[in-house]
């Protein structure tokens, strides 16, 4: 079983994790894209050619699924992304968790970069899936970078500033970007109050890795031998999980995996 997984960035390491857990005996292959990224200031057209060729290079490797590691990409680029390579490959997108945030009304703030926040995607999800909670975009201008290049000041300040336009009575906040994930003890303690209950946060990566499973019809069994590979892909070359993938605790882990020959 082969499980590729595609991102400008490291934005892809929660749900390659979450794979890994679930199916250890699963070969990865994780395909960045270090010569074009950031994605989220390109235009539409031009973000969907650069994701094309991130997942054309993990295709090359013939998975048995693609997972789009990237909120952005799925916004933009998901259908072109299915024309190419469906049925032959099935192309997983990530969604944010608004729904099950949503699950039993009241407030609720979304995370995500400002090219997702109050797109027309994100409010199609919110009229579709809030299900009557009252919700908060909150846009979240240089997190995703910062979180990209392990700067952690730089993390501080995108996180002090995203909470400080979130109510302070939200009962959940949706990490409507796969980068967030990686700094989620973070951004808990920028919500931290005094008041029980704590906010609860909403990630997609295990969501999506079991939705690349069922789309493939096996199981998960964390128990299986931890057999698999890791592939890594940077704009199309070969290569290792670069630094900064490894100051996180997603990349150290996944970084203890068998290298694919």
């Amino acid at each position: 079983m082969k499980i590729a997984l595609m991102d400008s960035g490291i934005g892809l390491l929660p749900a390659a994790v979450a794979v890994r857990r679930m199916r250890p005996d699963a070969d990865l292959v994780i395909s960045s894209d270090p010569d074009g990224m950031p994605w989220g200031p390109r235009t539409p057209e031009d973000l969907t050619e650069r994701a094309l060729a991130v997942a054309r290079a993990s295709a090359a490797y013939e998975p048995d699924a693609l997972i789009v590691g990237c909120n952005t990409a799925t916004v933009h680029a998901l259908p072109a992304l299915r024309a190419a390579l469906e049925p032959r490959i099935p192309v997983i997108g990530t969604v944010p968790a608004i729904k099950p945030a949503a699950v039993g009304g009241g407030k609720v703030a979304i995370w995500a970069t400002p090219a997702t926040t109050g797109s027309a995607y994100q409010r199609g999800l919110i009229r579709d899936f809030a299900d009557g909670a009252e919700v908060t975009e909150v846009p979240c201008p240089g997190l995703a970078d910062a979180v990209e290049h392990d700067d952690t000041e730089a993390v501080r300040r995108a996180v002090a500033a995203a909470a400080a336009l979130t109510p302070r009575d939200v009962r959940a906040v949706v990490l409507g970007c796969t980068h967030y994930e990686l700094v989620d003890e973070q951004i808990r303690a920028a919500l931290a109050r005094t008041d029980p209950p704590p906010v609860v946060l909403h990630g997609s990566a295990g969501a999506v890795a079991a939705q690349a499973l069922r789309r493939i019809g096996v199981e998960a069994d964390p128990a299986a031998a931890p057999t698999g590979s890791l592939t890594v892909l940077l704009s199309g070359r070969t290569g290792t999980l670069p630094g900064a993938a490894l100051r996180y605790a997603e990349g150290r882990l996944l970084g203890t995996a068998t290298a694919a020959h």
